[in-house]
Protein backbone atom coordinates (compact mmCIF):
# COMPACT_ATOMS: atom_id res chain seq x y z
CA UNK A 1 0.00 0.00 0.00
CA UNK A 2 2.83 2.40 0.83
CA UNK A 3 4.49 1.61 -2.49
CA UNK A 4 1.26 2.22 -4.40
CA UNK A 5 0.66 5.49 -2.55
CA UNK A 6 4.18 6.64 -3.38
CA UNK A 7 3.59 5.70 -7.00
CA UNK A 8 0.38 7.71 -7.16
CA UNK A 9 2.10 10.66 -5.50
CA UNK A 10 4.97 10.51 -7.98
CA UNK A 11 2.61 10.52 -10.95
CA UNK A 12 0.56 13.34 -9.47
CA UNK A 13 3.67 15.45 -8.90
CA UNK A 14 4.99 14.68 -12.37
CA UNK A 15 1.67 15.54 -13.98
CA UNK A 16 1.22 18.69 -11.91
CA UNK A 17 4.51 20.01 -13.28
CA UNK A 18 3.73 19.29 -16.94
CA UNK A 19 5.26 21.89 -19.16
CA UNK A 20 2.42 22.23 -21.68
CA UNK A 21 -1.12 23.51 -21.18
CA UNK A 22 -3.90 20.99 -20.85
CA UNK A 23 -5.70 21.32 -24.17
CA UNK A 24 -8.68 19.37 -25.41
CA UNK A 25 -7.10 18.53 -28.77
CA UNK A 26 -9.15 17.58 -31.81
CA UNK A 27 -12.03 15.14 -31.76
CA UNK A 28 -11.74 11.51 -32.81
CA UNK A 29 -12.33 10.56 -36.42
CA UNK A 30 -13.58 7.02 -37.00
CA UNK A 31 -11.86 5.40 -39.98
CA UNK A 32 -14.78 3.23 -41.04
CA UNK A 33 -14.60 3.51 -44.82
CA UNK A 34 -12.06 1.75 -47.03
CA UNK A 35 -10.58 5.04 -48.23
CA UNK A 36 -10.31 6.31 -44.64
CA UNK A 37 -7.53 3.89 -43.71
CA UNK A 38 -5.34 4.84 -46.68
CA UNK A 39 -1.92 5.61 -45.19
CA UNK A 40 -2.81 3.98 -41.86
CA UNK A 41 -2.87 0.35 -43.04
CA UNK A 42 0.21 -0.49 -40.96
CA UNK A 43 -1.66 0.26 -37.72
CA UNK A 44 -3.45 -2.90 -36.65
CA UNK A 45 -5.15 -4.79 -33.87
CA UNK A 46 -3.11 -7.29 -31.90
CA UNK A 47 -5.55 -10.00 -30.83
CA UNK A 48 -4.56 -11.85 -27.66
CA UNK A 49 -6.43 -15.13 -28.03
CA UNK A 50 -10.02 -14.54 -26.96
CA UNK A 51 -8.92 -12.56 -23.91
CA UNK A 52 -8.43 -9.10 -25.35
CA UNK A 53 -6.49 -6.93 -27.75
CA UNK A 54 -4.02 -4.10 -28.04
CA UNK A 55 -3.00 -1.75 -30.84
CA UNK A 56 0.26 -2.23 -32.73
CA UNK A 57 2.09 -0.82 -35.74
CA UNK A 58 4.39 -2.23 -38.39
CA UNK A 59 7.91 -0.79 -38.47
CA UNK A 60 9.08 -3.40 -41.00
CA UNK A 61 7.17 -5.97 -43.07
CA UNK A 62 7.77 -8.57 -40.34
CA UNK A 63 8.03 -6.39 -37.20
CA UNK A 64 5.19 -5.03 -35.06
CA UNK A 65 5.75 -2.49 -32.30
CA UNK A 66 3.39 -2.56 -29.30
CA UNK A 67 3.36 -2.17 -25.52
CA UNK A 68 5.22 -4.79 -23.47
CA UNK A 69 2.32 -5.26 -21.06
CA UNK A 70 0.24 -6.55 -23.98
CA UNK A 71 2.32 -9.73 -24.19
CA UNK A 72 1.87 -10.72 -20.52
CA UNK A 73 -1.12 -11.96 -18.58
CA UNK A 74 -2.14 -10.59 -15.19
CA UNK A 75 0.17 -13.00 -13.36
CA UNK A 76 3.21 -11.78 -15.30
CA UNK A 77 3.44 -14.89 -17.49
CA UNK A 78 4.14 -14.47 -21.20
CA UNK A 79 1.24 -15.11 -23.56
CA UNK A 80 2.03 -18.01 -25.90
CA UNK A 81 3.04 -16.73 -29.33
CA UNK A 82 0.33 -18.87 -30.90
CA UNK A 83 -2.27 -16.74 -29.08
CA UNK A 84 -1.07 -13.54 -30.77
CA UNK A 85 -2.47 -12.47 -34.15
CA UNK A 86 -1.83 -9.14 -35.87
CA UNK A 87 -4.45 -7.79 -38.30
CA UNK A 88 -3.49 -4.77 -40.40
CA UNK A 89 -6.02 -2.35 -41.82
CA UNK A 90 -8.90 -3.79 -39.80
CA UNK A 91 -12.31 -2.37 -40.60
CA UNK A 92 -15.38 -4.07 -39.15
CA UNK A 93 -14.78 -7.77 -39.88
CA UNK A 94 -12.42 -7.13 -42.78
CA UNK A 95 -8.68 -6.64 -42.79
CA UNK A 96 -6.09 -6.23 -45.50
CA UNK A 97 -3.54 -8.63 -43.98
CA UNK A 98 -3.22 -11.02 -41.07
CA UNK A 99 -0.29 -12.89 -39.55
CA UNK A 100 0.54 -14.93 -36.51
CA UNK A 101 3.58 -14.17 -34.37
CA UNK A 102 6.69 -16.37 -34.29
CA UNK A 103 8.88 -14.48 -31.80
CA UNK A 104 8.52 -11.78 -29.13
CA UNK A 105 11.10 -9.48 -27.57
CA UNK A 106 9.93 -7.45 -24.56
CA UNK A 107 12.34 -5.03 -22.96
CA UNK A 108 14.41 -6.77 -20.29
CA UNK A 109 13.84 -3.94 -17.80
CA UNK A 110 10.06 -4.08 -18.04
CA UNK A 111 8.48 -5.65 -14.95
CA UNK A 112 5.04 -7.06 -15.81
CA UNK A 113 3.93 -7.41 -12.19
CA UNK A 114 4.95 -3.92 -11.10
CA UNK A 115 2.79 -0.82 -11.29
CA UNK A 116 2.79 1.98 -13.81
CA UNK A 117 5.82 3.93 -12.64
CA UNK A 118 8.37 5.94 -14.62
CA UNK A 119 10.75 3.03 -15.11
CA UNK A 120 8.03 0.72 -16.40
CA UNK A 121 6.68 3.41 -18.75
CA UNK A 122 10.18 3.88 -20.21
CA UNK A 123 10.48 0.17 -20.93
CA UNK A 124 6.89 -0.75 -21.80
CA UNK A 125 7.79 -1.77 -25.36
CA UNK A 126 7.67 -5.09 -27.18
CA UNK A 127 8.69 -6.06 -30.69
CA UNK A 128 6.93 -8.93 -32.43
CA UNK A 129 8.29 -10.84 -35.40
CA UNK A 130 5.49 -11.98 -37.68
CA UNK A 131 5.34 -15.50 -39.00
CA UNK A 132 4.30 -14.13 -42.40
CA UNK A 133 5.68 -10.70 -43.38
CA UNK A 134 3.12 -8.21 -44.67
CA UNK A 135 4.36 -6.69 -47.96
CA UNK A 136 5.05 -2.96 -47.94
CA UNK A 137 2.76 -2.52 -50.94
CA UNK A 138 -0.06 -3.80 -48.74
CA UNK A 139 0.79 -1.89 -45.56
CA UNK A 140 3.72 0.50 -45.67
CA UNK A 141 5.67 0.33 -42.36
CA UNK A 142 6.28 3.45 -40.33
CA UNK A 143 9.68 4.72 -39.23
CA UNK A 144 10.59 6.28 -35.91
CA UNK A 145 10.62 10.03 -35.43
CA UNK A 146 13.93 11.87 -35.04
CA UNK A 147 12.70 15.12 -33.48
CA UNK A 148 12.70 16.13 -29.84
CA UNK A 149 9.29 15.49 -28.29
CA UNK A 150 8.90 18.52 -26.05
CA UNK A 151 6.02 20.89 -26.93
CA UNK A 152 5.18 19.02 -30.12
CA UNK A 153 1.73 18.54 -31.62
CA UNK A 154 1.06 14.88 -32.32
CA UNK A 155 -1.68 12.50 -33.43
CA UNK A 156 -2.78 9.03 -32.31
CA UNK A 157 -4.32 6.19 -34.29
CA UNK A 158 -5.80 3.45 -32.11
CA UNK A 159 -8.50 0.96 -31.29
CA UNK A 160 -10.34 1.19 -28.00
CA UNK A 161 -13.45 0.66 -25.93
CA UNK A 162 -16.56 1.35 -27.99
CA UNK A 163 -14.46 1.64 -31.16
CA UNK A 164 -12.83 -1.73 -31.43
CA UNK A 165 -14.06 -2.60 -34.94
CA UNK A 166 -12.34 0.30 -36.69
CA UNK A 167 -9.41 2.60 -36.12
CA UNK A 168 -9.94 6.03 -34.60
CA UNK A 169 -7.67 8.95 -35.43
CA UNK A 170 -7.14 11.99 -33.26
CA UNK A 171 -5.48 14.39 -35.66
CA UNK A 172 -4.19 16.83 -33.10
CA UNK A 173 -3.19 16.52 -29.45
CA UNK A 174 -0.19 17.62 -27.46
CA UNK A 175 2.97 16.47 -25.73
CA UNK A 176 2.55 17.95 -22.26
CA UNK A 177 6.01 16.99 -21.07
CA UNK A 178 8.96 14.81 -22.05
CA UNK A 179 11.74 13.90 -19.63
CA UNK A 180 14.06 11.05 -18.72
CA UNK A 181 12.75 8.72 -21.42
CA UNK A 182 9.01 9.10 -20.74
CA UNK A 183 6.34 11.46 -22.08
CA UNK A 184 2.84 12.66 -21.18
CA UNK A 185 0.09 13.51 -23.65
CA UNK A 186 -3.43 14.94 -23.61
CA UNK A 187 -4.51 12.53 -26.35
CA UNK A 188 -7.84 10.68 -26.23
CA UNK A 189 -7.01 7.02 -25.55
CA UNK A 190 -8.76 4.28 -23.63
CA UNK A 191 -8.79 0.54 -22.99
CA UNK A 192 -7.45 -1.27 -26.05
CA UNK A 193 -5.25 1.70 -26.99
CA UNK A 194 -2.20 0.18 -25.30
CA UNK A 195 0.62 0.07 -27.82
CA UNK A 196 -1.03 2.63 -30.10
CA UNK A 197 1.49 4.71 -32.06
CA UNK A 198 1.81 8.41 -31.26
CA UNK A 199 2.71 10.12 -34.53
CA UNK A 200 4.81 13.20 -35.17
CA UNK A 201 4.81 14.63 -38.68
CA UNK A 202 8.30 15.02 -40.14
CA UNK A 203 9.04 15.97 -43.76
CA UNK A 204 5.33 15.71 -44.45
CA UNK A 205 5.10 12.09 -43.25
CA UNK A 206 3.81 10.62 -39.98
CA UNK A 207 6.58 8.99 -37.95
CA UNK A 208 6.22 7.14 -34.66
CA UNK A 209 7.30 9.27 -31.72
CA UNK A 210 6.04 7.03 -28.89
CA UNK A 211 3.57 4.32 -27.90
CA UNK A 212 0.68 4.56 -25.47
CA UNK A 213 1.63 2.77 -22.25
CA UNK A 214 -1.20 3.81 -19.91
CA UNK A 215 -3.17 6.71 -18.61
CA UNK A 216 -5.25 8.31 -15.94
CA UNK A 217 -6.89 11.61 -15.08
CA UNK A 218 -5.63 14.96 -13.85
CA UNK A 219 -7.86 17.92 -13.05
CA UNK A 220 -10.78 16.22 -14.81
CA UNK A 221 -8.85 15.62 -18.02
CA UNK A 222 -7.43 12.47 -19.50
CA UNK A 223 -3.66 12.10 -19.42
CA UNK A 224 -1.75 9.33 -21.17
CA UNK A 225 1.86 8.23 -20.95
CA UNK A 226 4.44 6.91 -23.39
CA UNK A 227 8.16 6.46 -23.84
CA UNK A 228 11.10 7.51 -25.98
CA UNK A 229 11.67 4.81 -28.58
CA UNK A 230 14.95 4.85 -30.58
CA UNK A 231 17.29 3.21 -28.05
CA UNK A 232 14.62 0.83 -26.77
CA UNK A 233 13.70 -0.37 -30.26
CA UNK A 234 17.34 -0.80 -31.26
CA UNK A 235 17.85 -3.10 -28.28
CA UNK A 236 14.73 -5.12 -29.04
CA UNK A 237 15.84 -5.62 -32.64
CA UNK A 238 19.14 -6.96 -31.35
CA UNK A 239 17.30 -9.29 -28.98
CA UNK A 240 15.19 -10.66 -31.82
CA UNK A 241 18.27 -11.22 -33.95
CA UNK A 242 19.85 -13.09 -31.04
CA UNK A 243 17.68 -15.48 -29.09
CA UNK A 244 14.37 -14.74 -30.78
CA UNK A 245 12.43 -14.40 -27.53
CA UNK A 246 13.40 -12.51 -24.41
CA UNK A 247 11.92 -12.47 -20.93
CA UNK A 248 12.19 -9.73 -18.31
CA UNK A 249 13.94 -9.89 -15.02
CA UNK A 250 11.38 -10.73 -12.38
CA UNK A 251 10.74 -8.09 -9.77
CA UNK A 252 10.67 -9.12 -6.15
CA UNK A 253 7.52 -7.92 -4.43
CA UNK A 254 5.98 -4.64 -5.55
CA UNK A 255 2.46 -3.71 -6.54
CA UNK A 256 0.76 -5.68 -9.26
CA UNK A 257 0.14 -3.78 -12.48
CA UNK A 258 -3.55 -3.10 -12.67
CA UNK A 259 -4.96 -4.11 -16.03
CA UNK A 260 -8.47 -2.76 -16.21
CA UNK A 261 -10.93 -4.89 -18.12
CA UNK A 262 -13.66 -3.61 -20.37
CA UNK A 263 -16.79 -5.49 -21.35
CA UNK A 264 -15.63 -8.54 -19.49
CA UNK A 265 -18.12 -11.34 -19.31
CA UNK A 266 -17.89 -14.94 -18.19
CA UNK A 267 -16.01 -15.80 -21.36
CA UNK A 268 -13.19 -13.60 -20.08
CA UNK A 269 -13.00 -11.37 -23.15
CA UNK A 270 -11.59 -7.93 -22.46
CA UNK A 271 -9.48 -5.10 -23.81
CA UNK A 272 -6.23 -4.05 -22.23
CA UNK A 273 -5.15 -0.70 -20.88
CA UNK A 274 -2.97 0.14 -17.93
CA UNK A 275 -3.39 3.15 -15.69
CA UNK A 276 -1.88 4.33 -12.42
Amino acid sequence: MMRRAALSLWLALATASLAGPLGAGSSLISLTERDDIFGWEAVGKLAIGTRGYCTGALIAPDLVLTAAHCVYDDSGARHPTEDLVFRAGLREDEFIAESGVEAVAAHRNYRPTRGLDADNIRHDVALLRLATPIPSVTASPFVLARSDARNQRVSVVSFGRGRDTALSWQRDCGVLDARDGWMAFDCNVTFGSSGAPVFLREDGRPRILSLISGGGHYDGRKISYGMSLPEVVARLKADLRGTGTTAPARASGGAKLKRLRVGQDRSGSSAKFARP
